[in-house]
């Protein structure tokens, strides 16, 4: 029998072809995970399902928010974390989910991977931003990503962060469409509203 240590969570897959699927936590405190009222009210403001597509998880953690993705139909995740017990752990969690064709996972700096995506010309129709840390670090990642063109026209970016911190407004292909609070946590999601290349 295994008991839960007081303040851990539960996690599972909460919708889709893996609903149910209970998943491992990072050991330790250096990621907390997305509560599944969350993670639903997320799903449901972009999906909830998908018709293939490929998103990327940047702060990947214990990689909930990227198998949830692909439990709900998208076609590919990459997962990104800098911490080796978040990359053992995403590892446990794709072999839970028996989803190893339909992920890739790299252990780098979020910086290093994005320079590294853009140089592969590698596009997204979802990106989920959750960095532990300060709010300079998110309105790097964001720069980049609009700058840099990485999300498919109509894609999203959503972005997990403190109530304290304000998310800028002013990108050149984004539009925030959604800005929610649930307790000390706000989700803030941005959409690509730039026009195809003719």
């Amino acid at each position: 029998m295994t008991f839960l240590r007081q303040g851990e969570n539960i996690m599972r897959v909460i919708s889709g072809n893996r609903k149910g699927l209970k998943l491992k936590s990072v050991p330790g405190q250096s990621t907390r995970p997305t509560s599944d009222k969350v993670k639903e009210s997320i799903f449901n403001m972009i999906g909830p399902y998908f018709d293939g597509g490929m998103m990327l998880d940047l702060y990947a953690g214990s990689g909930a928010i990227g198998l949830e993705s692909l439990s709900r139909g998208m076609e590919k995740a990459i997962f990104v974390d800098r911490d080796k017990k978040a990359i053992e752990t995403i590892y446990r969690n794709i072999e839970l989910a028996k989803a190893e064709k339909e992920s890739e996972v790299f252990r780098a700096e979020a910086k290093r991977a994005l320079k590294a995506i853009h140089k592969n010309n590698r596009k997204f129709d979802f990106i989920f931003l959750d960095p532990p840390y300060a709010k300079e670090q998110l309105h790097m990642d964001l720069a980049f990503i609009d700058t840099n063109n990485l999300v498919q026209v109509n894609g999203f970016i959503v972005i997990e962060h403190s109530v304290q911190v304000v998310m800028e407004e002013n990108l050149v292909s984004f539009k925030k469409v959604k800005d929610e609070k649930y307790g000390d946590t706000n989700i803030t999601i941005f959409q690509n509203i730039s026009k195809e290349e003719v």
